[in-house]
């Protein structure tokens, strides 16, 4: 038994443990023939390189049809080059290692790093189930906190831009911009990168196609936004999705969830005192790992790995034992955000928490006690110590 706690406490075990799961969950949906969103991904390349739209609709090849930026053409282009099989596999597998490294960077004692990563082990399954890049875009958010901390401003800004031309949810890596010691150097980096990912398609595909691209890519956003909210059940799994679904009106603006939201979400900035302090910094982190899911009418139920890895972090942040209400919202968090899309839920009850956006009910819950804990934060006995 000593053993047994002693292999499960190895980071590499871990490792192991999550990239035997990306090879069960990639051949699995191999298999099946259940990796569309592998084939829209590998299109994107292949159009880039044939100079055909990039969120056109192919039903012939796949459903539904891309919104990543054309950036996401030169990232993927290594995997697309692949036997499908193996690309598929590959890619769910390199979505896991940069979400890993990216938690082992936190300023945490070896013991919750640990905890971290078993804790969003099962969430992390869900989203490699949907072949998303959803953990790149968690590891991008992390990364941008752990560089601008360790003060590689240059590397911060690289993930920052790299996240926002593929996903725009990455460009919240800047809610960090207030703890950059070299916020010149970071905000002339950021501009520097931004010029890389925006040309870096021309490489494929020529100027004027990925100028274009980026037109489309727009439309195809806002067109995407304003069909979340009334046709898919399986988007908008957010603050407005619950309150949308459960009241009957769909049409609600997201404008009046957003506003209330990102005044709430500024205000621990007023907190100047405690820019240098680790753990107010880790829990900003929380913050904003939560923000972009509960706030967005396209998050879908994969995007969970983004906002879980949040909600874990948030509870190890407390020194144990934690309060039974910090308790109690991780277990809620865990039951109804975490395993309610797996096998261990009856199918029904599945559709019903799907149908109203439950899975998201946790994590607002939590966001809203983090923020309380945020405004009056102060140093004291109740966090884990961090590293310096």
């Amino acid at each position: 038994m000593p053993l047994i706690k002693k292999i499960f406490r190895k980071p590499i075990f871990i490792l192991v443990v999550w990239l035997s799961l990306a090879t069960v969950a990639g051949l699995q949906h191999y298999a099946l023939g259940h990796y569309n969103n592998y084939r829209i991904f590998k299109n994107v390349f292949w159009n880039s390189v044939e100079g055909k739209n990039l969120y056109a609709l192919y039903p012939d090849e796949h459903n539904d049809s891309n919104h990543y930026g054309p950036f996401f053409s030169v990232v993927f282009a290594p995997f697309a080059l692949m036997p499908d099989a193996l690309g598929l596999c590959l890619w769910i597998m390199f979505n896991g290692v940069v979400l890993f490294y990216a938690i082992r960077q936190l300023p945490l004692k070896e013991s919750t790093g640990i905890a971290l990563l078993w804790l969003v082990t099962n969430e992390l399954y869900t989203s490699y189930s949907n072949q998303q890049i959803n953990p790149m875009v968690a590891a991008s958010i992390i990364l941008a906190y752990t560089w601008m901390r360790k003060e590689k401003d240059f590397w911060a800004a690289a993930v920052i831009m790299a996240g926002t031309f593929i996903k725009l949810y990455s460009i919240a890596g800047l809610a960090f911009f207030f703890f950059s010691k070299h916020k010149t150097g970071l905000v002339a980096a950021c501009l520097f990168w931004a010029i890389v990912c925006f040309t870096a398609p021309m490489v494929i595909s020529g100027p004027a196609f990925v100028v274009q691209s980026y037109r489309d890519w727009y439309t195809s956003i806002k067109t995407k936004d304003e069909l979340n909210a009334k046709e898919s059940r399986h988007q908008d799994i957010s603050l407005s999705g619950v309150v949308r679904r459960v009241s009957g009106h769909r049409d609600i603006p997201m404008l009046y969830f957003l506003i209330p939201g990102l005044i709430l979400f500024l205000l621990p900035y007023l907190k100047t005192q405690y820019y240098d302090d680790p753990t107010f910094q880790q829990l900003m982190l929380c913050s904003v790992l939560l923000f972009i899911c509960l706030f967005s009418s396209s998050t879908e139920s994969s995007t969970y790995i983004i906002a879980f890895t949040g909600v874990s972090l948030w509870f190890l942040l407390h020194e144990p034992p934690p309060a039974k209400i910090v308790l109690g919202l991780l277990i809620f968090a865990f039951v109804l955000t975490s395993l309610s899309p797996t096998d261990l839920v009856p199918r029904p009850v599945r559709a019903f928490i799907t149908s109203y956006s439950l899975k998201a009910v946790p994590c607002v819950l939590v966001w809203l006690y983090l923020m309380a804990e945020l405004l009056k934060y102060s140093p004291s006995s109740k966090w884990q110590k961090t590293i310096a």
